[in-house]
């Protein structure tokens, strides 16, 4: 149940879609530096009509999305050759049984890679390591049972009825706070609830049946399980009925609302707020912030409303679909025939992969030392650390040429951009887990170990400074992000490779690509929810009131031009869900672009492989977006993702640049060229 602040979890997931993945880059097919392969364009599409084909053409027919996967692009095959240099360092570890010291990063990973590994001591084990778990909500008979057990840190019921945690308090912040948020639900957000179309429906069917097999693994009969499962669905229906939407959770002022503890108990009398802050050690909190009260008095209602008996039937499937990977194979088999409905993937994923990412998102950090070790040289620190330096400067100077901001606003802006604190790599401070035992008895127990660890992690963080050394991200990770209240832009070493940024390769191949990363992470400072934080991180307008009207205006020119595009048929991208990551993504390409002009090869003007250095520059921005996806997986994007699809990322940013149409040549009849009344440009 413990989060890091709403706005840390949305930034990171969002960049998540820098987060597309991508795959190992076939051989280039000629000797021009790396970076860029030829062999992946697609001469036959003009790059004025569809530069996502034109650059990425070749490459999409020959990589079909695998079974496994529900996507497939550069994010993922980068990736893939990260997860075999991690899955080497695990495997070693795991090998090497008893030999690493008691108490040490390298025994915790190690034997919870091992534990996580071992199919047949999970399928001996079978309910035994879960049944003092279940056990405990079987034994809930009153509200104030059921207060008690969901005040306690240490209790398991997956996600189940909110989120809660402490982070930093975005209009103070140097404090942190202790903070409630909507969630309980098991489908990706309220829409698959609520709406009544026919593929809603069927994701609905599906989900009855997996909770109805689940209930049965649990062993409950056939209409015992049927029973419950419909108990299960009733109480999130009803919380889906509360929840706001995803484009509304992206309002930081709606969503930030402070109370007493004595108003927020008033207000949400069934939560028992200060046994849950005494259970927590947050006895002396004074305040809390509520993300949505409408969400929490729902809640509220409900824990008093509804019979305990089915509240412990909506506990007990939340522990279990928690944790199926840690369960019998039954288990994971029911979760992951249910997952293939909303993603496509016509087959699990090897487990070894599943186990990686479980090992990466329990000992991160613990593991990713080990990782930085092996990939990532002080020498790619500091050559990223220059280039980030570069995109600031250019920054600066588009801020300073804009039109159509005052000097009061500019002033401010550079305040804040020159304030940016930039983490490259790994971190410089790495997390103690030192109070976390893990053993090779049970993959459970240590999936519950870690989880226990890290909510008391987070919550030993009241009271003291803000923590600035904290990553949100762990170093393997094939992403990037800002964090507004921290005022930080963050670049794990996953992301800094080929095809992103690659040494050896001509600056117009690593501005196009990781350059257009990093002025991504910086203008999501100034996109329509970063440019509410100060440079200081608080919430708090320093806009002039005429200034936000016109980048509102500017903004929603954006939102118009990505809700007409279509990846499916009668499916359109939301242009207001996905706001940030549009804005971001044509802020980025932008500012790259200017620092690079300043590169001797972009002055020196000389073409290699007959594209000239403009050329390669739009050409790594398309390449590095390179993507196939599955229907499923698209629509399921549309409706929950703040990044919109990849031909649009691609597409999108570069119909708004007179820079792109000059380097290839459109003409006003071409499909990418918009008429300059059209064109939207903010930086």
């Amino acid at each position: 149940m413990s989060k890091t602040s709403r706005y840390q979890r949305g930034a990171a997931l969002a960049v998540a879609a820098l987060g597309l993945a991508i795959g190992t880059p076939a051989a280039a097919q000629t000797t021009s530096p790396v970076g860029i392969n030829p062999a992946n364009i697609d001469k036959s599409v003009s790059p004025c009509d569809n530069f996502f084909l034109y650059a990425s053409g070749n490459w999409l027919k020959n990589n079909p999305v695998p079974a496994a996967e529900s996507r497939w692009g550069s994010f993922n095959e980068l990736a893939d050759r990260n997860n075999a240099t991690q899955k080497a360092i695990l495997e070693e570890l795991a090998r090497n049984a008893g030999t690493a010291a008691k108490g040490t990063n390298a025994q915790k990973v190690g034997d919870f890679y091992a534990a996580a590994m071992d199919t047949m001591a999970i399928e001996k084990a079978g309910l035994t390591y879960l049944k003092p778990y279940l056990d405990r909500i079987a034994a809930i008979k009153t509200l104030p049972q059921m207060q008690a057990f969901l005040a306690d840190p240490k209790s398991q019921a997956g996600s189940a009825w909110f989120n809660a945690g402490v982070g930093q308090d975005e209009k103070i912040s140097t404090q942190y706070a202790f903070q409630f948020y909507q969630g309980g639900l098991t489908l990706p957000n309220r829409d698959y609830y609520l709406k009544d179309d026919a593929r809603s429906k069927s994701i609905r069917a599906a989900y009855q049946s997996y909770l109805v097999n689940t209930f049965k693994n649990l062993g409950d009969s056939e209409a015992t399980a049927t029973a419950n499962a419909a108990k299960v669905m009733r109480i999130e229906m009803r919380l889906a009925k509360a929840s706001k939407s995803p484009v509304d959770l992206r309002d930081p002022i709606a969503n930030y609302n402070k109370l007493t503890v004595a108003q927020a108990s008033k207000e949400f009398p069934n939560l028992n707020l200060p046994l849950m802050l005494k259970a927590m050690g947050l006895g002396t909190a004074k305040e809390v912030i509520v993300g949505q009260p409408a969400f929490l008095k729902e809640v509220s209602a409900m824990l008093a409303a509804e019979p305990i008996a089915d509240q412990q039937q909506y506990l007990r499937f939340h522990l279990v679909n928690s944790v199926p990977s840690a369960l019998p194979k039954a288990f994971s088999d029911e979760a992951f025939r249910f997952s293939q409905v909303l993603s496509g993937a016509k087959q699990q994923q090897p487990r070894w992969k599943r186990m990686l990412r479980a090992t990466d998102g329990a000992l991160g950090e613990a593991f990713g030392q080990l990782y930085v070790d092996k990939a990532f040289s002080p020498q790619a620190k500091a050559r990223a650390k220059e280039m980030i330096e570069n995109l600031r400067k250019a920054y600066a100077e588009r801020i300073m040429a804009t039109d159509w901001m005052s000097a009061a606003t500019k002033k401010e802006a550079l305040v804040k951009l020159n304030a940016f604190v930039v983490k490259i790599g790994y971190p410089d401070k790495w997390k103690d887990y030192s109070k976390l035992t893990i053993t090779r008895q049970s993959y459970l127990q240590d999936v519950l170990a870690a989880r226990v660890w890290a909510n008391q992690d987070n919550l030993s963080k009241f009271g003291k400074p803000i923590d600035r050394t904290e990553w949100g991200m762990t170093p393997p990770t094939v992403n990037a992000y800002y964090n507004p209240p921290m005022n930080e832009i963050v670049f794990p070493a996953g992301i800094l490779q080929s095809p992103f940024y690659d040494p050896k390769a001509d600056d117009a191949v690593n501005y196009g690509g990781i350059g257009a990363v990093i002025g991504h992470e910086m203008t999501h400072g100034f996109d329509d929810q970063g440019r509410q934080y100060d440079s200081h991180g608080n919430l708090r307008d320093w806009w002039t009131k005429e200034d936000g009207e016109k980048f509102n205006a500017k903004a929603a020119m954006v939102g118009k031009q990505y809700d007409a595009f279509m990846p499916l048929d009668s499916v359109h991208v939301n242009g207001k869900l996905t706001m940030g990551e549009n804005l971001a993504d044509l802020g980025g390409l932008t500012i790259a672009y200017q620092a690079f002009q300043k590169t001797p090869q972009a002055k020196e003007g000389k073409s290699i492989d007959g594209f000239t250095p403009n050329q390669r520059f739009f050409l790594a921005w398309g390449q590095i977006w390179r993507t196939n996806a599955r229907p499923e997986y698209l629509r399921q994007q549309v409706q929950t993702d703040p990044h919109s699809p990849a031909q649009f990322r691609t597409n999108g940013p570069l119909m708004n640049m007179p820079e792109f149409y000059q380097a290839f040549g459109c003409k006003p009849s071409d499909k990418m060229e918009r008429p300059t009344a059209e064109q939207a440009r903010i930086w």
